[in-house]
C-alpha cells in the first residue's frame, strides 16, 4: 500500500512539475509577443499618405527568384517605398537585404528595380548585409547614421521590425506594404512568433553585434558610395 501511494505521489508531482514547464514555456513565447505588439501598435501606418516625414524608407530583404525577379511580397516591399519616396515622405531609400553568396543575391535585385522605376541612383542605399531584421536596424544606425525612419514590410513583421528598430534608437514607424495576398502568409504570421521571442532576447539578453558592421556610409550623402 506504501509502495502504491509513494508511486501515485511522484505521478503527481511529475504531472505537476510537467505542467509548470509547459506555462512557463507558453508563457516565454507569449509575453514577448504582447510586450513587441502592444510596443509597435501606434507606430504603425497602414497608408503611405498617412506616414509621417523620416530621413529613409528602409526596405527589408525577402526572396528573390533565380531570375532576379524579386517576389511578390519583396516587390510590394518596394513599391511601398517608392510611392513613400515619390510623395516627399522620406528623402532616400535603404534596401537591405542579403548578399552573403555570389549565387543568391537580394540586394542588386532591389536596386535594378528602384531604378527601373524612375528613383535616382543617389537616393538609393544598398546594405548588403541585412541579413536578418536585427542586423538591419543595428547597421542602419551605426554604419548609415539613421536617426529615423519609415519601417516598410508586410503586417505581420511589422510590429517586430519597429520594435527592433525603436529598441536600438531609431526614431521609426511602420507602413504596412501588403499590396496583394501572398502564398503560406499564415505561415509567415506563425513563424513570426518566434522571431519575436529570438528579437527580444538579442536586444534585451545577449544583445550581439551584427554579423558585418564596416565603414560609416551617412545616409544624408551619396546613395552610389554603397555600390561595391
Amino acid at each position: 500500500m506504501r509502495k502504491r501511494t509513494r508511486s501515485a505521489r511522484i505521478v503527481i508531482w511529475s504531472l505537476i512539475g510537467l505542467a509548470a514547464l509547459v506555462v512557463l514555456a507558453g508563457l516565454a513565447v507569449l509575453l514577448p509577443n504582447l510586450i513587441i505588439t502592444q510596443s509597435a501598435d501606434d507606430r504603425i501606418v497602414q497608408d503611405v499618405e498617412d506616414a509621417p516625414y523620416a530621413q529613409v524608407a528602409i526596405v527589408l530583404g525577402a526572396k528573390v527568384y533565380a531570375s532576379g525577379t524579386p517576389a511578390p511580397m519583396l516587390a510590394d516591399r518596394i513599391d511601398t517605398a517608392i510611392a513613400l519616396y515619390k510623395l516627399g515622405k522620406v528623402d532616400k531609400i535603404l534596401l537591405s537585404g542579403d548578399h552573403g553568396q555570389k549565387t543568391y543575391d537580394e540586394v542588386n535585385a532591389m536596386l535594378d528595380y528602384v531604378r527601373a522605376r524612375g528613383v535616382p541612383d543617389e537616393d538609393i542605399f544598398t546594405d548588403h548585409a541585412g541579413f536578418s531584421t536585427y542586423d538591419t536596424m543595428y547597421r542602419a544606425r551605426d554604419v548609415f547614421e539613421v536617426t529615423d525612419a519609415l519601417v516598410v514590410t508586410q503586417e505581420f513583421h511589422l510590429a517586430r521590425a519597429v520594435y527592433t528598430a525603436r529598441t536600438l534608437g531609431l526614431e521609426a514607424t511602420g507602413v504596412v506594404a501588403d499590396i496583394q495576398p501572398y502564398a503560406n502568409e499564415r505561415r509567415f504570421a506563425m513563424r513570426d512568433w518566434l522571431a519575436r521571442v529570438k528579437a527580444f532576447v538579442q536586444l534585451h539578453v545577449t544583445k550581439p553585434l551584427p554579423r558585418y558592421l564596416g565603414p560609416i556610409i551617412p545616409i544624408d550623402g551619396d546613395g552610389r558610395a554603397t555600390r561595391g
